[in-house]
């Protein structure tokens, strides 16, 4: 027989739940008041959560640092937290403290033996690390093997674009392998969808030398599947993740989605890698690097001297697939879609862009090649304004203090604060941007002392700074511009129901990456010239 507890029961026991969890968070956070950075003051339990209460995180933060200043503290449950936003703070912290902040803040939902070590964006610094990110500076994003590949690159663009022209209603591929169509008779199409597929297909490319999205590859559309699922999972907020003894039980069952879906992509990724290894042994072909499987099967390391190991086993090659996946892809994603949205909410760059590109190249037949990309700096202009106005991850990969550190010679960061570089907030600081929230490529081609992103102007850090900067920077230099141009030259582009640009919704949510809140739809209509 089942009992039924009474209402006095039921308040009992929250309170005691709620008495234990506040004792367990004051021995988990007891926090060092002298010399810490200013911030709001904290509630019991919760901290400053409330604070961040109604916006997205990186707007609330952002506005919290207007009244408590530019390097300000927060608790957040029992996780200590210390927020830069500003440029003059950010070059402090990843210039100067750079080594003592160089850890990583890991959320339960990677925790689960596969997920997080040997991981180049979520491991812990050290010489596993830094062998990992020597790899990816000598072999994966290196300039030979970039420029090797461009043939790949540009075949994923052209696809993209012919599945665009033809609405997404040519056969199974997009009606039932991979997303469910809902497209009306005006071709109206989901543009997101189309910039998700070639930055899917272009990492099984680069990792796997074959596309992995096509009507024939039921593996590559589950593999799809659990990625997709593993960044909608991680992405969400996670009680587990503030409350330590929450972390047991996991209430909202977010690590073990996580996990399974993990396990689950592993498992499809292993059987690509074993049927390479297999391949490779039969053709000895040890000393042949074609793509980024082929360096890591090929891998020979020091003999596990200094914590490197001689051999990458079948799970760290996992890992590393893995990662390139769901990394490369969402952010990819977001900031392509976030280009085309903002020319579409300014039409008068989108027309500007559109006959930049249409009158640099004498045939309408002639393709956008990465070789054509130095000599259109408005393009790159236009990507750089969309990475300013809308950093695919607004306060980076979390940093953790490895050590405590002292900043300005003012505040201390304990070790194991969590360490969250606003760059959203950076990149619309009107103390550095005229204009700040406003879409006006030119900025960055009339500036005097125009910045890039490659992490040493810290006006504008889309890719970060310093050892835990993004290592693809050099990958996504040349994708990103070649996509959207490509995009931009081959079609005209009308909002559904006659919608104006000016009237859309540019609201933002916020998961793994900063996505719009609506996705971007909208009516492609072939160029075929004047």
């Amino acid at each position: 027989m089942i009992k039924l507890l009474t209402m006095h029961e039921l308040i009992g026991i929250f309170a005691s739940i709620t008495l234990l969890i506040y004792v367990a968070c004051l021995f988990h956070t007891k926090r060092r008041r002298v010399n810490l950075p200013p911030g709001p003051n904290p509630w019991p339990v919760i901290g400053n959560m409330f604070q961040l209460a109604g916006l997205p995180p990186h707007h609330s933060l952002t506005n919290l640092s207007r009244r408590h200043g530019p390097i300000m503290t927060l608790r957040l449950g029992s996780m200590l937290t210390v927020v830069i936003s500003s440029s003059e703070v950010a070059r402090e912290i990843l210039k100067k403290h750079d080594a003592a902040l160089a850890g990583r803040k890991i959320y339960e939902a990677m925790k689960g033996g596969k997920s997080s070590d040997g991981s180049l964006i979520t491991a812990q610094y050290g010489p596993y690390w830094r062998m990992l990110r020597r790899l990816c500076t000598t072999q994966f994003f290196v300039t030979r093997r970039l420029d090797a590949m461009s043939d790949v690159r540009s075949r994923c663009v052209d696809q993209m674009l012919r599945f665009v022209e033809e609405g997404g209603q040519n056969g199974t591929l997009w009606n039932t392998v991979v997303f469910t169509a809902r497209y009306s008779c005006t071709k109206t199409i989901d543009v997101g969808r189309y910039f998700f597929l070639m930055a899917f297909n272009l990492i099984g490319n680069l990792m796997f030398s074959r596309d992995l999205l096509d009507p024939d590859s039921k593996r590559g559309s589950e593999f799809l599947y659990h990625t997709g699922k593993v960044m909608e999972f991680a992405g969400k907020p996670n009680v587990a993740d503030f409350f330590p003894l929450l972390r047991f039980i996991d209430p909202q069952g977010i690590r073990r989605k996580t996990q399974f879906h993990v396990e689950r992509a592993f498992e499809i990724a292993g059987e690509f890698i074993k049927e390479r290894a297999e391949v490779r042994e039969r053709e000895r072909s040890d000393e042949k690097t074609k793509d980024y499987l082929d360096v890591l099967l090929g891998f020979r390391g020091g003999d596990g001297v200094d914590e490197e190991p001689a051999r990458f086993s079948a799970r760290d090659i996992n890992v590393t697939v893995f990662e390139m996946f769901t990394a490369g892809t969402d952010t990819t994603t977001s900031t392509l879609e976030w280009a085309l949205a903002e020319l579409l909410h300014n039409p008068r760059t989108l027309t500007k862009l559109q006959n930049l590109l249409r009158t640099y190249f004498k045939s309408p037949n002639q393709k956008l090649q990465e070789e054509h990309l130095p000599n259109l700096p408005y393009l790159s202009a236009v990507i750089m304004e969309t990475l300013r106005l809308h950093p695919p991850l607004p306060f980076l990969v979390p940093h953790k203090a490895m050590s405590t550190c002292h900043i300005f010679d003012k505040y201390t960061i304990p070790k194991e604060t969590q360490v969250l570089v606003n760059v959203w907030a950076i990149g619309r600081d009107p103390a550095t941007w005229v204009d700040p929230n406003m879409f006006k490529p030119e900025r960055f081609i009339t500036d005097p002392n125009p910045r890039d992103f490659k992490g040493q102007d810290y006006e504008f850090l889309p890719f970060g700074s310093g050892r835990r900067m993004c290592p693809a920077l050099p990958l996504a230099s040349r994708v990103l511009p070649l996509a959207i141009g490509s995009m931009v030259r081959s079609f005209d582009w009308a909002l559904a129901d006659g919608l104006k640009g000016e009237e859309m919704d540019m609201g933002e949510k916020i998961g793994i990456t900063l996505k719009k809140a609506v996705p971007l739809e909208a009516i492609p209509i072939p160029y075929r010239g004047d």
